[in-house]
């Protein structure tokens, strides 16, 4: 699929890659680009032979973040029309956020406000150690509002403090120590990282990947008695499943899975 703003790709791996697609302007995010996301996110979704989905800028830039000419915009609506909106931009990063397959950053450049709630919602980034980051919001009298909540999940509440309240401009260096990428990388490594990182999730069941992903999301931030019974109920459930049965016969018949690639 070919979109403007948005590309869509898909290998014979099953492998997605989703590439914002706005290079003259830095990938900058508008609210066509919005829906066309939520649009590509559903598609995604519906599709059961999908193993991950890799989220990547074209050119030198990830995400310059929101356009700054829809912002320009939005200042001269009323507030009924800028929530709408805003309304919009949240449910499309809880939607990237909950993704029923892993989401992997390719971090390929700068990345700048909203790009930075992108990468948060990613299961795990990987970036290229030349990039910088930083969430801009104060500096043009805004809020990082709609991202806050994956930001401060990812980073937490003192990191996010660190960033938000002064514009900090980061680089990749900190950007690993706030746990916002978990690895920053030579640009001209990137794609033989992310190939590294794919390689490892195509040896795993992908029913129990998506599974797990979903089991996450459930327990963080609970305390252990409050998901035992949760947990327990979820772990009866994957004895039921054809892939426990396939992996425990691969693993007696020393053979690799129907899923291993």
């Amino acid at each position: 699929m070919n979109d403007q703003s948005i590309t869509l790709t898909i290998d014979k791996r099953s492998i997605a890659t989703l590439t914002l697609n706005r290079p003259e302007l830095h990938n900058a995010v508008s609210l066509e680009m919005i829906r066309e996301m939520r649009k590509i996110i559903a598609e995604l979704n519906s599709n059961s032979e999908l193993r991950g989905v890799i989220l990547t800028g074209a050119g030198k830039t990830f995400c310059a973040g929101m356009d700054l000419r829809w912002m320009q915009k939005i200042s001269t609506q009323n507030r009924a029309n800028r929530i709408a909106e805003a309304t919009e931009l949240s449910e499309m990063l809880n939607e990237l956020d909950q993704l029923d397959k892993p989401l992997i950053g390719k971090i390929n450049g700068h990345s700048f406000g909203g790009a930075i709630g992108l990468i948060s919602c990613c299961d795990f980034a990987v970036s290229a150690e030349d990039a910088e980051f930083s969430l801009t919001e104060v500096l043009l009298g805004l809020l990082p509002a709609t991202v806050s909540p994956f930001v401060i999940r990812r980073i937490g509440a003192a990191n996010a403090r660190r960033i938000m309240l002064n514009a900090h401009r980061f680089s990749a260096e900190e950007a690993v120590r706030f746990g916002l990428v978990a690895k920053a990388v030579s640009s001209q490594f990137l794609e033989e990282e992310i190939e590294k990182e794919i390689s490892e999730l195509l040896r795993c069941a992908p029913e129990s990947v998506s599974s797990t992903k979903n089991l996450i999301s459930e327990v963080r931030g609970k305390e252990p008695q409050d998901v035992r019974e949760y947990t327990i109920e979820k772990l009866a459930d994957a004895w039921e499943t054809e892939s426990v049965k396939e992996g425990i016969d691969a693993f007696f018949s020393k053979r690799r899975p129907v899923w291993s690639q």
